[in-house]
């Protein structure tokens, strides 16, 4: 039976459980879905898609009056031997088949980028060794396609890597084969006035698992899309999400999981941190079980800690459910300070204040973190959790 816990403390934070055609949940778009930007009006910020995002530090990715300058991006990839990397052109069948923009930015991107990579794991194939994407920006506005695919029974892990500073949009897709297994690290450390706008499009093959861990830290302005869809009936959706804000960012991800396909499952854990004034943190989790999706195991949490004054999560859980031949559905989103018991007790032991404040933050995302499986990225990450605590306790 689904149930939701919502836990509004020192925060803006909604959640809603509909059934059947009562929904007006935020799965269900404004504006179709559609790779022609004609088909998206402009957005003024009172759209529900919208509502949370500041339109005018989009730098007008949002209106069209962001064109393509500078040196923009430079893409370094890595890839095991046996790994196909390529550049293609707009007109290549393989674009676009993971999922279709849901908003002008993404329609945008779309319609912009002049080429694409796709990086093709053959099935069968299993990768020892990470593939490695290094995103950075190098000034000005960019648009950008990556495809990521995955041949039946493949297994690979892929790290996209942002950094420098760069206006962009892009589309990201990854297609697994039947019995596929991927794990993403997607990690966004740009520096302070970098503006990074995605969709994250996942099509799941049959009995295939697919495991996204987003990573952001960086950015005057971050807005991630992670959509999942499921190609066949046995699909395992893992999607985990580690966001540290500082004062001025604004970071949001919104999170969308289509439960299309009878008896696939869904997990959804994303944990934030904010400190500092004017820090907001904004995270969207649409969860969609379609009437012909019976047999859906799935769940979802939000949970966000709140450092200092000044800062503000704005935490929606949303849930619609269209069969009730489910084996379980729920969510929960909560927002708070510190415990004041946990520091007690560490304190109580003869721990400085201090120190047991950041024993509790790095208690609080050690589990997002082991989640990742990259040995050099997860040292990289507890490093930086560690600079941004040493700047608040």
């Amino acid at each position: 039976m689904a149930e939701a816990q919502n836990i509004p403390v020192g925060s803006t934070t909604a959640g809603s459980i509909a059934v059947a055609a009562e929904s007006t949940v935020a799965t269900r778009m404004s504006a179709p879905p559609s790779f022609d930007v004609a088909d998206f009006p402009v957005p003024h910020g009172r759209e529900e898609e919208w509502r949370f995002t500041p339109l005018e530090r989009l730098r007008g990715l949002h209106d069209g009056t962001a064109v393509a300058t500078g040196e923009g991006v430079k893409v370094d990839i890595q890839a095991p031997e046996g790994v196909t990397v390529e550049l293609v052109g707009r007109d290549d069948p393989r674009l676009g088949k993971a999922g279709t923009p849901v908003d002008r930015v993404a329609a945008q991107a779309y319609s912009s980028f002049e080429r694409a990579g796709v990086i093709s794991v053959p099935k069968e194939a299993v990768l020892t060794e990470p593939i490695r994407i290094a995103v950075h920006g190098e000034g000005g506005v960019a648009y950008a396609h990556q495809l990521i695919e995955l041949g039946d029974f493949a297994e690979a892990v892929v790290v996209i890597d942002h950094t420098g500073d760069v206006v962009t949009a892009a589309n990201v897709d990854f297609v697994l084969g039947d019995g596929a297994k991927l794990t993403v690290v997607s990690v966004q450390d740009w520096d302070d006035k970098a503006v990074h706008v995605a969709q994250h499009n996942a099509l799941i093959g049959r009995d295939a698992s697919f495991k996204s861990v987003v990573v952001t830290f960086g950015g005057d302005l971050v807005r991630l899309h992670p959509r999942v869809a499921y190609a066949g009936t046995g699909g395992e959706a893992e999607l985990f999400g580690l966001y540290f804000t500082d004062a001025g960012q604004h970071q949001e991800h919104r999170l969308l999981v289509d439960h299309n396909t009878p008896h696939c499952k869904s997990n959804v854990v994303y944990k934030g941190a904010l400190q500092g004034d004017d820090a907001h943190a904004v995270w969207i989790g649409d969860v969609l079980i379609e009437a012909k999706a019976e047999g859906t195991d799935t769940y979802e949490m939000n949970r966000n800690l709140v450092l200092t004054d000044g800062a503000r999560v704005d935490s929606v859980p949303n849930l619609e459910i269209e069969t009730g031949e489910i084996v379980g559905a729920g969510h929960a989103s909560a927002t708070g300070r510190f415990d004041d018991e946990q520091l007690f007790y560490l304190m109580a032991r003869g721990i400085p204040a201090d120190e047991a404040r950041r024993l509790v933050v790095r208690g609080f995302f050690a589990e997002l973190v082991q989640q990742i499986g990259v040995e050099d990225i997860e040292t990289r990450l507890l490093e930086k959790i560690e600079a941004e605590l040493e700047a608040t306790v």
